[in-house]
């Protein structure tokens, strides 16, 4: 039986990025050497930099001025990475949902935080709209995409100031103007690369600000000046990083993605308001396109585990909402095909059928 994989993250990857990284990790380059025991400096292992460097440049459409960086430590270590070299005086952040609320919790470490909106009163089940953000801030800080919640800015907003933005589940997903940011950063484990890896995008004039010092592992200067070599980096996610950025080129690119994952979540989020069982959980206006969250409606509450049940047996894996929301979530990251979402609305009308 076919299995199809919503994982939330790590998430499901493209065959072309596991095959090339399996052969990789039996020959990388035709070294004889397996890509998991070569070394990070060696002239084989920079050329996959450099190229992932140039095609994120080149898919992002990244002017002149900005730096593409693979760092350790995940999203989370961005949380105080960004403030330690951005905040001065003021940041303006808005809270959408978890990982925005750690995102906040860092940075009222280095300076005055000013939470512009928060939509924390109804669970996060919707994007605020109408804030303000403070002219006289450093930056503007949200998060694009909220995996746990399933809701999602799918246009950059108009801000007064820089912006900085954690993409991490939905990169390479939607078009995008890179100008208005300063830094721009991403767990790889969505819609890049297997755990590991951390992609940074770093607007050089925005460096070199802040009055305090900054520890060396933690200055973005430090990873700009050794190309992301400063200490040994993840070498086998940035090798599968490379691939699935070879792969969106040859499939069309971000626009390309963009119009296949919207698509996908119409097509389920069709079936959610069509289901007499199921309704979806966050504002329509607001939807994810890559985390479709929905849970069984009221008077078929008590149906919730046997759904699950029933769907795991056709080969669903990952639906189970996250733990703080309960229900179900369906990730449709770039590299789950259409069918498998096809599939999921057949087990959610056979469902229906049933009961």
């Amino acid at each position: 039986m076919k299995k199809h994989n919503f994982y939330a993250g790590p998430s499901i990857l493209t065959p072309y990025t596991i095959q090339k990284t399996a052969d990789a990790v039996i020959n990388f380059a035709d070294t004889g050497l397996s890509v998991l025991e070569v070394s990070h400096r060696s002239k084989e292992f920079q050329a996959v930099v450099d190229e992932a460097v140039a095609l994120t440049k080149e898919l992002l459409q990244l002017p002149e001025g900005y730096h593409v960086l693979f760092l350790g430590g995940g999203a989370s270590m961005q949380f105080c990475m960004v403030p330690f070299n951005l905040l001065e005086k003021k940041a303006a952040y808005l809270n959408t949902g978890t990982w925005a609320s750690n995102a906040i919790k860092e940075a009222k470490l280095f300076g005055e935080v000013d939470v512009v909106a928060s939509s924390e009163d109804t669970k996060f089940n919707y994007i605020p709209k109408n804030f303000v953000i403070p002219t006289d801030a450093d930056y503007f800080h949200y998060t694009s995409n909220n995996t746990i919640y399933g809701t999602e800015l799918r246009k950059d907003p108009d801000s007064p100031v820089p912006m900085v933005c954690d993409m991490s589940s939905d990169i390479f997903s939607r078009v995008f103007d890179p100008t208005k940011y300063e830094v721009i950063y991403a767990g790889a484990q969505k819609n890049l690369a297997p755990a590991g890896v951390t992609i940074v995008i770093v607007k050089e004039s925005a460096l070199g600000h802040v009055s305090r010092p900054i520890p060396t592992m933690l200055d973005y200067r430090t990873h700009v000046k050794k190309g992301s070599m400063f200490n040994t980096p993840p070498v086998l996610p940035i090798y599968s990083a490379l691939m699935t950025l070879r792969y969106y080129k040859e499939q069309g690119g971000v626009a390309e993605m963009e119009r296949r994952d919207v698509e996908k979540a119409t097509i389920l989020y069709d079936e959610i308001d069509r289901n007499k069982l199921f309704t979806g959980t966050v504002a329509e206006e607001d939807r994810s396109i890559m985390n479709v969250c929905f849970v069984m409606k009221p008077d078929y509450a008590e149906l919730e585990k046997d759904f699950l049940d029933f769907a795991t047996s056709k080969g669903m894996v990952g639906i189970k909402g996250h733990r703080s929301v309960g229900g179900f979530r369906a990730s449709l990251y770039n590299a789950l095909p259409k069918d498998s979402v096809e599939a999921l609305v057949a087990v959610m009308k056979e469902f229906e059928a049933k009961h």
